[in-house]
C-alpha cells in the first residue's frame, strides 16, 4: 500500500483515528493517536513527539523527534471503542533534520537488511512465539497461577483460553497476518502462536502486532498474556525459536541439491558465524534477568552452543525440509526480546560467518542434555552465558553487536540492562526469605 491507498481506505471504511506505533529499546510498543484528517500531514512531514520521554531515546535538550508512518503496515484494528473504528501504522523515527534516528530499533534492522542485499541475499525469518496465560485478580492485576494442567498439543475442554487463541487468530488474519498454527505448549498454561515467515522488517513488525493482539484480547477475557520467559519454577519457560533462511536470485541459498545432506556452504558458514558470535548476542536475544532462569539445563532450553541436523538439544537446528524450505532454527531467543534488535544481531552474525567463511564445528546428533560435562568439554561444546550480567560482559566487548546496534543503542542498552542487574542484585527474594529467615 502507498499513502494514497491508505487515505482512500480510511475514507471508505470510515476510520476516525489512527495509532502511530513504534518500539523503544526494550521492545515496548509506544503510540500516539491522531484523527484521520491529520494523516496527510503525517505522511508528508511526520508527527512530532518528545523523544526524551521514551526509554533509551534522547536527552531532554535533543527531544524533538518525528514519526513517519509506513503505509505498508496499515491495518484496521479488529476492535472498537464505543463503536469508533481505529487503525494503526508502524512508524520509522526521524530527527528534525530529516535523517533516520540512529536509536530507532526498526532502522537498525533495516541496515542489516541492506547489508544482506549488498551481499546478494534476501533474509527471511519466522518466529515461534510462546507465552503463558494467567488469571487476573478482582482489581485486574495478573496473578502468577496456571489455568490448566495441559501439555504439548493437548486438546483441552473448550474454555476461555481456547477461545482467546481462536479469536486472536481471526483478529490477526483481518490485520494481514496469517497464523499457521496455534496450540498448547509443553508447560501448564503455556501456548504458542506461529505465523507465516516473511522478510525481516515485516516479521519484526508482525511479532510486535501478535503480542499486542494477544494481550488486548486476553483483557477482554479477563485474562493476562505474559511473555515473561520463566514465570514458574519447575516447568519449561517460553522461547521464541526463530527460523531463518537466505534467498539469492529467487532460490534458497541454504539449499544445495548436489550436497549429500542438501545443505549449501552458505548455510554452513551462516551457522559458523552464529556459533562464533552466540555468546555476545545473547544479551540482545535474551535481555532480562528472568531470561536466564529459562536458559538452564533440564527444561529443553538451548544452553549448549552446538548445532545439529536433527535433535533439539542444540542451540541451532536444521529442520528436515529441503528445497525452498531449507532453513535453520536458532533456539535461544525468548519473547521478552526486542524483535527488531534480536533479528538484527542474529542475521548479522550469520552474514559475518558467510563473509569470513567461518566453518562450524561438526554437528552433534546425540542428546546433549544427557552428555556429561567431561564429554561436552571433549566435544568443545560451550554454554551460553548463565546470567544477564555474564551476557552483558560478553556483549560489551563485541565489535559486531556495537556495529549492528549503533553506538547510541549499544551504550543505552548496556546502561539500562546494567541498572536492571543492579536492582535485581540488591532485591530480597521470596527464596531468600524462606532459606535464611531462621538463620
Amino acid at each position: 500500500m502507498k499513502a494514497e491507498d491508505v487515505l482512500k481506505l480510511v475514507e471508505e471504511e470510515n476510520v476516525q483515528f489512527v495509532r502511530l506505533q513504534f518500539s523503544d529499546i526494550n521492545g515496548n510498543i509506544k503510540n500516539v493517536e491522531i484523527p484521520t484528517q491529520e494523516l496527510p500531514r503525517a505522511f508528508e512531514r511526520g508527527i512530532m513527539f518528545d523523544g526524551s520521554s521514551i526509554e533509551g531515546f534522547v536527552r531532554i535538550e535533543e527531544s524533538d523527534m518525528y514519526l513517519r508512518p509506513d503505509p505498508e503496515t496499515f491495518a484496521i484494528l479488529p476492535w472498537t471503542t464505543d463503536g469508533i473504528k481505529s487503525a494503526r501504522m508502524i512508524c520509522d523515527v526521524y530527527k528534525p533534520d530529516g535523517t533516520p534516528f540512529e536509536g530507532d530499533p526498526r532502522y537498525r534492522l533495516k541496515l542489516v537488511v541492506e547489508k544482506a542485499k549488498k551481499m546478494g541475499f534476501v533474509a527471511y525469518a519466522g518466529p515461534e512465539l510462546e507465552f503463558f496465560v494467567v488469571p487476573r485478580d478482582p482489581r485486574g492485576f495478573p496473578v502468577a497461577e496456571v489455568l490448566d494442567r495441559g501439555s504439548y498439543f493437548d486438546l483441552l475442554p473448550l474454555n476461555q483460553v481456547e477461545s482467546l487463541r481462536s479469536e486472536a487468530a481471526v483478529a490477526l488474519r483481518t490485520m494481514g497476518i496469517d497464523v499457521e498454527a496455534s496450540h498448547h505448549e509443553v508447560a501448564p498454561s503455556q501456548h504458542e502462536v506461529d505465523f507465516r515467515y516473511g522478510e525481516l522488517v515485516r516479521t519484526a513488525d508482525n511479532t510486535q502486532t501478535v503480542k499486542l493482539v494477544l494481550k488486548t484480547i486476553a483483557i477482554k477475557h479477563n485474562l493476562h498474556v505474559t511473555f515473561m520467559p520463566k514465570p514458574f519454577f519447575g516447568i519449561n519457560g517460553s522461547g521464541m525459536h526463530t527460523h531463518l533462511s537466505l534467498f539469492k536470485d529467487g532460490e534458497n541459498a541454504f539449499y544445495d541439491p548436489n550436497a549429500p545432506d542438501g545443505l549449501s556452504r552458505t548455510l554452513y558458514y551462516f551457522v559458523g558465524g552464529l556459533i562464533a558470535h552466540a555468546k555476545e548476542i545473547t544479551a540482545v536475544t535474551n535481555p532480562t534477568v528472568n531470561s536466564y532462569k529459562r536458559l538452564v539445563p533440564g527444561y529443553e532450553a538451548p544452553v549448549n552452543i552446538a548445532w545439529s541436523k536433527a535433535n533439539r538439544s542444540a542451540l541451532i537446528r536444521v529442520p528436515a525440509a529441503r528445497g525452498k524450505s531449507t532453513r535453520i532454527e536458532y533456539r535461544a531467543p525468548d519473547p521478552s526480546c526486542n524483535a527488531y534488535l534480536a533479528l538484527a544481531v542474529i542475521v548479522a552474525a550469520g552474514l559475518d560467518g558467510i563473509e569470513k567463511c567461518i566453518e562450524p564445528p561438526l554437528p552433534i546428533e546425540e542428546n546433549i542434555y544427557a552428555m556429561s560435562e567431561e564429554k561436552k568439554a571433549q566435544s568443545k561444546i560451550e554454554a551460553l552465558p548463565g546470567s544477564l550480567k555474564d551476557a552483558l560482559e560478553e556483549m560489551k566487548n563485541s565489535a559486531l553487536v556495537r556495529e549492528v546496534l549503533g553506538e547510541h543503542i549499544f551504550r543505552k542498552f548496556l546502561d539500562l540492562k546494567r541498572r536492571e542487574w543492579r536492582e535485581f542484585s540488591i532485591s530480597v527474594t521470596d527464596w531468600e526469605i524462606k532459606r535464611y529467615l531462621n538463620v
